[in-house]
C-alpha cells in the first residue's frame, strides 16, 4: 500500500482495477484489497465520479475510465520515447525480422512502451503497456547498468529476485556483477532469465551526456536461433539506440547544461 496519503491510496486502487486487465466486480476487488470494504467502496465511487474509472451498472463492473485514457495518451505523447522511436523500431523490425522492444523504467520496473512483433511471432510476456521485472530482462538490465549511483542503489534494492527460470539472477550480488559486464561491453543479454526459450540483446538509450532514457532490444526464440546469431545484431542495435537518444535529446529531453540532482532523479 502506498505511503502517500489519500492520493497514493487512490492510485493503489487504480492499479488494482487495471491489474485485472478486464472489467472487474467489487467483490473481486475486495477479495484482494488491503482496504476495508467501506474504504474501498468510497475510493471507487470517488474515482468513478472523477472519470478515472467507469462503472457498468448492468454488469456491475469497474474499468479504467476515459479520463484516465486521455491522461495516458498525453503521457505517452509527452513523456514516452515511443513517438520518437517509432520509425527506428519499424526499420529495425523490418531489417531483423525479430521482435523489437522499447522500454523505460517505472518505479524500478520495466515499462514496455512499444513493441514490434517478429515476422514469425512467438508467444512471450511482454506487451506495450505491461510492467515487468528489471533484474532478469535485457532491457531492464541495460537501463539499470547506466543509472547514476544513487538511482541504481535505489532500484537494485527494490528488485524482487524471484526465480522465474533456472537462469534467473536471484541476488543483488549476481545482478551487480552482471551490470558491471554490461557497462563494460555496452549491451545486455537475457539468456532465458525471465522466460524459458526467450533470449534477447538490449542496448540503453542515452543522451550525449550519458543520461539514461530507456532501452531497446531484439528478442528471439531458442527454437530458431542461438546467441551467436542474435549477437550479430549488436552493432546495428547500438546504432539504433544512439539514433533514438540523439532524437530524444533534441526534441523531448534537451540538455540545458549541468542538471541538478533533483532533475536527474526525475528523469530516471
Amino acid at each position: 500500500m502506498s505511503g502517500d496519503g489519500t492520493i497514493g491510496k487512490a492510485c493503489d486502487v487504480l492499479d488494482h482495477v487495471a491489474s485485472f486487465e478486464r472489467p472487474v466486480r467489487f467483490a473481486e476487488l475486495l477479495e484482494n484489497s488491503d482496504f476495508p470494504k467501506a474504504t474501498l467502496y468510497r475510493f471507487l465511487q470517488s474515482l468513478t465520479n472523477q472519470g478515472m474509472l467507469s462503472y457498468d451498472r448492468d454488469r456491475q463492473t469497474y474499468a479504467p475510465g476515459m479520463r484516465l485514457v486521455r491522461l495516458a495518451h498525453a503521457a505517452w505523447t509527452q513523456s514516452s520515447l515511443a513517438p520518437i522511436a517509432r520509425p527506428f523500431l519499424d526499420a529495425l523490425s523490418q531489417e531483423t525480422g525479430e521482435t523489437v522492444h522499447l522500454a523505460q523504467l517505472d518505479s524500478s520496473q520495466v515499462l514496455y512502451v512499444d513493441k514490434r512483433n517478429a515476422a514469425q511471432p512467438i508467444e512471450m510476456y511482454s506487451q506495450a503497456g505491461k510492467v515487468g521485472p528489471a533484474y532478469c530482462t535485457g532491457v531492464g538490465k541495460a537501463m539499470l547498468a547506466f543509472l547514476d549511483e544513487d538511482a541504481l542503489n535505489r532500484a537494485v534494492s527494490q528488485q524482487s529476485y524471484h526465480r522465474f527460470t533456472d537462469k534467473t539472477l536471484t541476488s543483488e550480488k549476481m545482478l551487480r556483477a552482471d551490470l558491471d559486464r554490461i557497462r563494460s561491453r555496452g549491451f545486455a543479454v537475457d539468456d532465458e532469465e525471465h522466460e524459458p526459450g526467450i533470449i534477447c540483446i538490449a542496448c540503453p538509450v542515452l543522451t550525449s551526456n550519458g543520461r539514461m532514457l530507456g532501452a531497446i532490444s531484439i528478442t528471439g526464440s531458442t527454437e530458431r536461433m542461438d546467441f551467436d546469431q542474435l549477437e550479430a545484431w549488436v552493432p546495428r542495435l547500438r546504432r539504433v539506440a544512439e539514433q533514438i537518444g540523439t532524437e530524444a535529446q533534441a526534441w523531448r529531453f534537451p540538455e540545458t547544461g549541468q542538471s541538478s540532482k533533483n532533475d536527474r532523479m526525475l528523469m530516471t
